[in-house]
This record gives C-alpha cells, structure tokens and sequence, in this order.
C-alpha cells in the first residue's frame, strides 16, 4: 500500500508479507499509518532526506520497532543542513539517538520472522540510499522517480556514483520498483528508464 507523505508528497509504504508488516520511508504522520500499527515488525529508510526520514523517531517509538537504514544515514540524520530540513517551514530533523536503528553495509539481507529482507547499498541521490527487495517489491527512494532519475546536486550526489546504482539495479529481479514519489513502475518499464539514463548520463 503507498500513502502519500505530508512533505513534498514523498511515499511511504506499507509492505504485508503474511501478516508482517514492513514500513518503509517515514514522510507521513503517524495518524496514516495507525490503522497497521499492530503488526508493524520492522522500519526501513532509503536515505537519510528529511521528506523520507522526518517522522521515523515517532514511528519507532509508538511501533517500538528498529528502524533499517545504511550505515551512511547517520549524519544526514544528524545535521539538518544535510537532510534540508533547513529548507522547509517545518522543526529541523535532527536525531541524536540511535539505540533503535540497525546500521547496514553494503549489500545483503536480514531475516525479520521468517521474512527475509534484501538491501543493497547505492549511491548517486545521496551516499545513504539504500533500496530493498522484500518478496517481488524492490524500494528504490529516489534514485528512481517516475520515468526518470533522482537529483544528484544534493549533498552527497554524485553523478558517478548514480551511474554505478543503475546499473546495479538493471542486474536486480523483482516484479515492481516502487519509488520515493509518483507512482511504481513495472519492471520492463523500470528497466526501459535505467536504459535510457543510463546512455544519457554515459555521453561524457
């Protein structure tokens, strides 16, 4: 199921596996996601940008769940001018304890249950993303949004390091990409875009 966030219309997911539910992203009150509360087993944040990550405090305390995100997330959480919650008229994200996180490196999975949990460590929006495959549904953040391609002038952009994560993601079966806005993408067309800014951002 995706909700839309209350800032800059981010999604937030909620992922039921046999009755185990998954949130991922936390860019919308508490109050959306209430009716789930019981059986939420697990958070999981894609970076660390203040519309994804601005109510995963609230969440983990109510849910009294931990809370996945690589290991890189921490300073964007940290520092409010990284996660640019500077930037909106809102009370600045920045957390200072993290007893509920699990940082993750690299790739690999986690077993939450008896689901398993794949994540992969990415680059190019931000030097938190993170995506995560959970049964056929891949969460990509913002490295993917719509028909095309997260921002790389943010802090720890990188053009390079985006060129590398697409084409990780072209070697990634799933069935859906779910994305940080606008709507999921099939795979055939989630591989379509891959292509296309994978030759453009190729050109030099």
């Amino acid at each position: 199921m995706r909700l839309v966030g209350d800032i800059y219309d981010s999604n937030v997911f909620v992922e039921n596996i046999d009755k185990n539910i998954f949130i991922i992203d936390a860019g919308a009150n508490f109050d959306k996601i209430n009716d789930v509360a019981e059986n939420v087993r697990a958070i999981f944040l894609t970076h660390g940008h203040f519309d994804h990550a601005y109510f995963v405090e609230d969440y983990a305390k109510k849910l009294n769940v931990k809370i996945y995100a690589s290991e890189k997330i921490r300073e964007y959480l940290e520092e409010p001018k990284k996660n640019y919650s500077t930037d909106f008229n809102c009370d600045l994200l920045k957390i200072s304890d993290f007893s509920n996180f699990v940082f993750l490196q690299g790739d690999g999975e986690v077993k939450i249950g008896d689901v398993v949990i794949k994540y992969f460590q990415m680059g190019g929006h931000s030097k938190s993303d993170m995506c995560f495959l959970i049964g056929e549904d891949l969460f990509v953040g913002d490295l993917i949004i719509g028909r095309g391609i997260g921002r790389m002038d943010l802090y720890g952009g990188s053009k390079q390091e985006m060129i590398k994560s697409l084409k990780k993601l072209a070697t990634l079966n799933y069935k859906t990409m779910y994305c940080g806005h606008g709507e999921d993408l099939s795979k055939e067309m989630a591989d379509k875009v891959i292509s296309t800014y994978l030759r453009f951002l190729s050109r030099g």
